[in-house]
């Protein structure tokens, strides 16, 4: 039988973990509950996540919390939606300031209710000076929209004067990102066996090792995290070089 390896001897944990949180609905349906039951279980997943990233390590948890898509969904779910991330911004930042988190939220905010905003605004404020570990919210966030949005940036750079054709490059592109100055994941999770990255961080997964997991997201907690990160580890990365 092989020794177990100590804390010392284990490989260090991904920088950047991202984790599309999928299976609120399915695990309320499973159950005959409201969808509503699944996302609010799926709240109490998301705390379970964050502190066991801080405690394993991990430097930088993106969470896909609501897309540009979700919109879509029925009026209802959405204002339930909203109410919850209202009660996860308030309850839980001097939870998360006192772990020493710091929020950051991406995605495109003029689509929110302007005291959903505040709260972000007052949330990231107040955690700024964090170090332990930086948690991402994407929220009303798309991929697709975050490069379009970039690029928009850029014409208007690049018509202004203030930036020649020959200077857009890839760090001209990531510094208009709304991740700009955050690692691109290292580790990218999607949970309740869907394999598929759904709009998210197109540009920053682009070399990302990608876990997929049966778990619906209400189950998640730390042993789902340890697991996908044990796959991770034994993944053979090459960065697009030869094997």
């Amino acid at each position: 039988m092989e020794p177990m390896l100590s804390p010392a001897d284990q490989p260090p944990p991904p920088v950047h973990v991202a984790i599309i949180m999928d299976g609120n609905g399915r695990w309320a349906k499973s159950r005959g509950l409201p969808r509503t039951a699944g996302h609010k279980r799926g709240a109490e997943a998301v705390r379970r996540a964050v502190e066991a990233a801080r405690e394993l390590g991990v430097s930088y948890l993106t969470l896909y919390a609501f897309s540009s898509e979700n919109w879509k969904r029925p009026a209802g779910e959405v204002t339930d939606l909203m109410g919850l991330l209202r009660l996860y911004l308030r309850n839980e930042v001097n939870n998360l300031h006192k772990n020493g988190i710091r929020l950051k939220v991406i995605g495109d905010r003029s689509r929110l209710g302007a005291d959903i905003v505040r709260l972000i605004e007052d949330s990231e404020a107040k955690t700024a000076g964090n170090t332990a570990l930086t948690l991402l919210l994407a929220l009303s966030y798309g991929g697709r929209q975050e490069l379009v949005a970039a690029a928009r940036h850029l014409a208007r750079d690049v018509a202004e004067g203030r930036l020649s054709p020959e200077a857009v490059d890839e760090d001209a592109i990531n510094a208009r990102l709304s991740t700009a100055g955050i690692p691109d994941p290292d580790l990218i999770i999607r949970t309740s066996g869907e394999q598929r990255i759904s709009n998210f961080l197109l540009w920053q997964g682009a070399y990302a090792e990608l876990v997929f997991m049966d778990t619906l997201w209400p189950d998640f907690g730390r042993t789902e995290l340890e697991a996908a990160i044990r796959e991770f580890h034994g993944r053979d990365r090459r960065f697009g070089t030869a094997g």
